[in-house]
């Protein structure tokens, strides 16, 4: 066993060592979003350990949809590119059943000064600037989510509206390839509420009409927050799906 883990033998488990090592690697971007990690035979020898020990970690992250593993061909770090993780952190569902595939239409994007509740949120300085931005998403040519989307303007400095309206897929998969930043948990909450008249005029309702208001921050590895957003959910054909465990 090399030093390092000897070092922390007496404070976790030897798989939540090596796991936080692959989460460090994964960190540092040894290993970028899409591609093949070493196998569990190479990783056993690296770190010095059994290949049971290797898998018991390489399952932790898996269930934790960091990585995902593909039958015959190995271990891959996850990407929202990937058609399974497109929308791994949307809970909107039609009554009907069908599949969701929603329309983007983004409305704008600037720089503005940050408020001091998404400071606090996205832990960065008083008075730095954010990115924000709005957008509309449709379903079967009907408006049924409205955003606004805070992002710390250092990590996403040559984001602007051509960009977005150009991106044709999800946009953590945007952030991905074009930022380095790869959302890996989100934390929401949710309340019902009466439409205001923002709400209502970007999803064509009646002022005052009941909707969703998602409150939700994504997370990069670290455990770091680098999006805040309010999504208002018009539900009148659709709603909030969860799976509990």
């Amino acid at each position: 066993m090399s030093a390092n883990l000897t070092a922390l033998a007496t404070f976790s488990p030897l798989y939540q060592q090596i796991k936080a090592m692959l989460l460090a690697s994964l960190q540092a971007g040894e290993w970028q979003p899409g591609e093949v990690i070493p196998s569990e035979f190479e990783l056993a020898a690296r770190y010095e350990v059994s290949q049971g020990t290797v898998r018991k970690a390489i399952d932790e992250l898996t269930a934790q949809n960091l990585l995902i593993r593909k039958q015959g061909k190995g271990t891959f770090v996850a990407t929202h590119h990937e058609e399974r993780q497109q929308f791994r952190f949307l809970r909107l569902a039609p009554d009907g059943g069908q599949a969701m595939v929603l329309k983007n239409h983004f409305l704008s994007c600037k720089k503005m000064k940050a408020p001091a509740f998404i400071t606090q949120v996205l832990k960065i300085k008083a008075g730095e600037s954010l990115i924000e931005i709005e957008r509309v998403q449709t379903f079967a040519g009907k408006a049924i989510v409205f955003e606004q989307i805070w992002l710390p303007s250092l990590r996403f400095k040559t984001l602007n509206l051509a960009t977005l309206q150009a991106w044709a897929g999800p946009l953590y998969a945007l952030y991905e390839s074009t930022f380095a930043t790869h959302m890996v948990r989100a934390e929401e909450k949710i309340k019902a509420v009466a439409s205001d008249a923002m709400s209502a005029e970007r999803l064509n309702l009646q002022l005052g009409a009941p909707i969703l208001l998602v409150e939700r921050v994504s997370y990069s590895y670290g455990n770091k927050p680098v999006e805040m957003r309010l999504a208002r959910y018009e539900t009148s054909t659709q709603h909030y799906e969860n799976t509990l465990s």
